[in-house]
């Protein structure tokens, strides 16, 4: 793709989507060409300031016969370009291509079918304290939907929006531990984290405050991680038959396996149409064996996934280690289609296994038929977390620099219960954890499941906060019958509160939770640099989910605010955020700015 006659071109991604930033303003001859297609050019005005679209559907071209199953992927691919594409008679290519050479993944591209699901998130809304005083969720250490909205953007799409989760975003990002003397509970000595908490002003809204809630575990250095029983289950169906599938999947685990030391054990077990042990429980030192049997790993069949899981856990216990870090890691695009895979009866293992000290962590790879719901379900219900491996970078930042958090629990059950002050506050809403949202009883409920929190994890949480006297947006009407016997605190009962925080959790393997609390004034201050960050990633995902709460806040407001909290950025994630940000803007992917340029 190129301007005719100008220094300006550049490949189109994989879903056909392209743009030129720098096309100057006037008119303009855009030229599409593509192998097996008949070239096309149009005739475009460029107005300054402005985006000018130009969809093209180009026609198929003369081609030999070895060259159809390519053609017929791109002719299916560029139909995202806006018009009708060519159409592939799906009988004639299987007539020119024997069965066996076109695998399930090509089969599903050239009909069209894209077969991701997502699990439909409700936006929370704001709730008045006088009726809802007590806000009660499980934390979220889940990495998976940032890399998964990244991997949508970077191809020239919009992502579902169901498949933005904010709190997996906000989270995808280490942060420091701040200032120490907003910290409370004590990681090197009788608990296994600290919480910080932060008030400053909410960059969308201005007369509202944003609470900041954060809880840091240390890291623990691969040397001195506690023993492991790791059981690779690994997805070798013929819908992992493609580059950013298995390809992948096997340099991510040799990564891993690079890493274990003589006392870790691991078991391979694959699964397709059967399930495979393709190497029983060997030490660690063994490398040569572990990293040759991913090697020769192939893919063709179907997916047992229902079968293959149940298996694994049997290997987890037959080979488990006392005190010791015993995960089964999941890999997979998540289509389980052979044998029991419903998600009530994973959720129903994954439930009952867990209580046995066997942690699931599940990485998902791939396009196309990502089961990102799925996948997010068992792995919160088997005291894991769930990551979406988009590339090489990805797997070493999630199995490599972050394999404390991704193979070693430090707390399991870890919920959060904030209760608002009335004198001070008018009302609230949580940015994300939808799908984590408690019953207010839950919070004292040891017999519940909650969130698990890894070493060297960070976790955030988002509140957006009215102050009393200020109208809430979007809210339910005032009770009649007030909850409280006595009516309204006055301002001087809690001094300055503003909120309440308490955190419940359990050791890695207790039974028994404990509790930390701790009052936030009413009192913000300048935001620190990792809280204008999140709150830079918190107003991209509502803008991302077209969400009213983001009011006049723009992606140019995104990236402001993202370049005031970059900090020193050693590892280029946020610098990364940035370009991607940048990216939608230039791409117009969020509607509202796309059509107030129009």
């Amino acid at each position: 793709m190129d301007l005719v006659g100008k220094p300006i071109g550049m490949l189109t991604n994989g879903a056909g989507y392209y743009a030129l930033p720098n096309a100057p303003a006037g008119e303009h001859t855009v030229r599409v060409r593509s192998h097996g297609y008949a070239a096309q050019e149009r005739q475009v005005t460029v107005a300054a300031g402005r985006v000018t679209v130009a969809d093209f559907a180009l026609e198929v071209h003369a081609m030999r016969l070895d060259h159809i199953v390519g053609a017929g992927v791109a002719a299916v691919e560029r139909k995202k370009l806006g018009a009708a594409a060519p159409s592939v008679d799906a009988a004639a290519l299987k007539q020119a291509v024997p069965e066996a050479g076109i695998t399930q993944a090509l089969r599903a591209r050239v009909s069209g079918v894209n077969t991701e699901s997502y699990a439909r998130i409700v936006e929370n809304d704001f709730r008045l304290v006088s009726a809802s005083p007590l806000s009660t969720f499980s934390i979220d250490v889940d990495r998976a939907s940032y890399a998964n909205v990244r991997r949508f953007i970077q191809d020239g799409e919009r992502p579902p929006v169901d498949a933005v989760r904010i709190e997996e975003m906000i989270n995808y990002f280490p942060y420091e531990w701040g200032d120490p003397t907003g910290e409370w509970g004590d990681p090197t000595g009788e608990h296994p984290f600290a919480v910080t908490t932060e008030v400053s002003r909410a960059p969308w809204r201005r007369e509202h405050h944003l609470v900041r809630i954060g809880l840091h575990a240390p890291s623990i250095e691969m040397r001195d991680l506690p023993p492991r029983n790791l059981v690779f289950l690994l997805d070798v169906s013929g819908s992992m038959d493609e580059p950013n599938k298995l390809p992948l999947l096997q340099t991510a685990f040799a990564l891993l396996a690079d890493q274990l030391r003589p006392e870790d054990r691991v078991t391979v077990m694959t699964y397709s149409n059967v399930v495979c042990l393709a190497l029983p429980s060997t030490p660690g030192d063994r490398k040569h064996e572990i990293l040759t049997t991913i090697e020769r790993l192939r893919a063709g069949g179907g997916t047992a996934g229902g079968p293959a899981l149940q298996h694994a856990y049997e290997i987890a216990r037959e080979h488990h280690v006392d005190g010791g870090n015993n995960r089964i890691m999941l890999a997979t695009d998540g289509d389980f289609n052979v044998g029991p895979a419903s998600d009530a009866a994973m959720v129903e293992l994954v439930d009952r296994e867990r209580e046995a000290g066997t942690h699931l962590t599940v990485l998902g790879f791939g396009t196309g038929n990502l089961k990102d719901s799925k996948m997010e379900q068992i792995a919160d219900n088997g005291n894991g977390s769930f990551h979406y491996v988009d590339g090489l970078l990805e797997a070493r930042k999630v199995l490599i620099e972050e394999a404390g958090g991704t193979l070693l629990t430090v707390a399991k059950d870890v919920k959060l219960q904030v209760e608002f002050n009335p004198a001070r506050v008018a009302g609230y809403r949580l940015i994300g954890y939808e799908n984590r949202l408690l019953a207010d009883e839950d919070f004292n409920d040891d017999a519940g499941d909650a969130g698990e929190l890894g070493a060297g994890h960070t976790v955030t949480a988002l509140y957006e906060v009215v102050p009393a006297g200020t109208e809430v947006p979007r809210a339910v009407d005032a009770l009649r019958y007030r909850p409280e016997p006595d009516g309204d605190p006055s301002p001087g009962e809690f001094g300055d509160e503003m909120l309440y925080v308490k955190v419940r959790y359990k050791a890695r393997d207790g039974t028994k939770s404990r509790l930390l609390e701790h009052a936030v004034a009413d009192r913000h201050g300048t935001a620190s640099t990792d809280f204008r960050f999140a709150a830079a990633v918190a107003g991209f995902g509502m803008l991302l989910r077209d969400s009213d709460h983001a009011g006049t806040f723009t992606l140019d407001d995104v990236v402001k605010l993202a370049e005031r909290g970059r900090g020193e950025d050693p590892r280029g994630y946020r610098g990364e955020f940035i370009r991607l940000v940048e990216a939608t803007r230039d791409l117009g992917l969020v509607r509202r700015e796309t059509e107030a340029l129009r």
